[in-house]
């Protein structure tokens, strides 16, 4: 087993972390910026280290400083939790040439899924149902450019190849606006990643974000744990999931989890990763794998009863997985939502002191949070402050206990999108389950 795990990250996924670390009874150390020294993971840690100022770029970004925190400290591996530098193949290749292990897939891995065409074709290769497209990456050619939108047929997408978190894309309706489109989507990309590569697909106008979470030791083995819906979004970020998936089509769901689990063996997969997939008329649509531990994974834990965060660390350790396929089940059903300091209405952020925090409790209630009354909301990093996550034998009694525990959540000091939540939990159309990824926008009416 690791000895010693620098936790490259900070907030509640930190906080998780430290703790699947204690289970298994690994040594921590917590890296901060000097804006986050209050953090509890920080206070929690065996060893604390400060790796520059506020901003992301001179502290949580800083691969240098992450490094040095690494060797000063003698530790032997770096988690890094999900967002930063989690799916930066630079980052996990100096981790391993400094001697450390990278708590996540091989470098080489994480460039293969990071790029939007390669990852295609990886999957198609794999047998995991892909969206038609152009087949690789849009050339200068206007002509052969057109003639491939009109073979996919309208409306199409364009996307950059390196692109992620819902930028670096554009929808086409028609021919006229085709070749503008390209041309802006290539300028963003390059602005945006560095790389202007593009390349086009079917543009799906009523689909749903359908998830599989997967484990691979590189070794061999590889297992699905079933899916997720994540399609209430709000531009293009995740607001509330749960799992399993309401309403998929059981023939249709059993072809995509295996192959998913072959594609892990294909690629020799090491690690904790999600396929992400449109599901749209009882077809699945593969768009990216996040080659990570994600925000929504404690509700797969719930209804699979595996601590994803304990088996990356194993994994790491050199060790095989301690399940196999035919031991994982599903039991009842989970629901997570996103709590943000920001307000509910104009989606503002919302960072100052918590004069208040109180979780709600009771049975299939789980809140994983970092925060505590006293603790103060930096500015300078990502809204999320804490998810509660709800479990019941039922997708009723799940929903039933996330409307109790929202009622009970109390965090006052600053505005959160609780109130959002609650609405959301009462709607008609999601309780019936199964809404598009662009229910919400239009819900919301942006």
């Amino acid at each position: 087993m690791l000895d010693k795990v620098l936790i490259a990250n900070r907030g509640e996924i930190a906080l998780r972390i430290l703790r699947a670390c204690k289970e298994l009874g690994i040594k921590t150390v917590a890296v901060h910026s000097k804006a986050d020294r209050e953090l509890m993971h920080v206070r929690l840690a065996d060893e604390a280290v400060c790796i520059g100022p506020a901003p992301s770029a001179q502290s949580y970004l800083n691969i240098p400083a992450l490094i040095s925190a690494a060797e000063v400290t003698d530790s032997s591996a770096i988690h890094p939790g999900y967002g930063f530098l989690s799916e930066n193949a630079n980052f996990a290749e100096q981790v391993e040439r400094s001697g450390f292990v990278f708590i996540g897939p091989r470098a080489e891995t994480i460039r293969l899924m990071g790029d939007k065409v390669s990852a295609i074709e990886a999957m198609k290769k794999a047998g995991v149902p892909t969206v038609p497209g152009s087949d690789g990456p849009l050339g200068d050619d206007e002509g052969d450019n057109m003639a491939i939108a009109r073979r996919i047929g309208y409306p199409v997408i364009i996307k950059a190849a390196a692109g992620g978190g819902g930028r670096g894309m554009r929808v086409v309706h028609t021919e006229g606006h085709l070749l503008s489109a390209i041309t802006v989507t290539r300028t963003e990309a390059h602005a945006a990643f560095g790389d202007g590569t593009v390349y086009m697909e079917k543009f799906l106008e009523r689909p749903r974000h359908v998830e599989v979470q997967v484990l691979a030791d590189g070794q061999g083995n590889a297992i699905h744990l079933y899916d997720r819906d994540c399609s209430l979004q709000r531009r293009h970020q995740k607001v509330l999931e749960e799992a399993p998936a309401p309403g998929i089509d059981p023939k249709a769901r059993a072809e995509v989890l295996e192959a998913c689990r072959q594609a892990c063996l294909e690629i020799n997969y090491r690690g904790a990763g999600t396929f992400e997939f449109l599901y749209e008329d009882g077809q699945f649509f593969f768009i990216e794998m996040n080659t990570r531990v994600q925000v929504e994974h404690p509700v797969t834990e719930m209804v699979t009863g595996v601590d994803i965060v304990r088996e990356q660390l194993r994994i790491a350790s050199g060790l095989p997985l301690s399940i196999r396929q035919e031991d994982v089940k599903i039991n009842g059903h989970a629901f997570e939502c996103r709590i943000n300091a920001e307000d509910s209405r104009t989606f503002m952020p919302s960072p100052g002191k918590v004069t208040l925090y109180h979780p709600p409790g009771g049975l299939g209630i789980r809140m994983d949070s970092h925060l505590y009354t006293g603790y103060t909301v930096p500015p300078h990093y990502d809204s999320l402050i804490g998810k509660l996550i709800t479990w019941g034998d039922s997708r009723e009694i799940a929903l039933t206990r996330m409307r109790n525990g929202l009622d009970e959540l109390l965090v006052e000091g600053i505005k959160t999108n609780t109130d959002l939540h609650k609405d959301l939990v009462r709607d008609g159309h999601f309780q019936q389950g199964g809404v598009n990824i662009h229910y919400l926008e239009k819900k919301l009416g942006s």
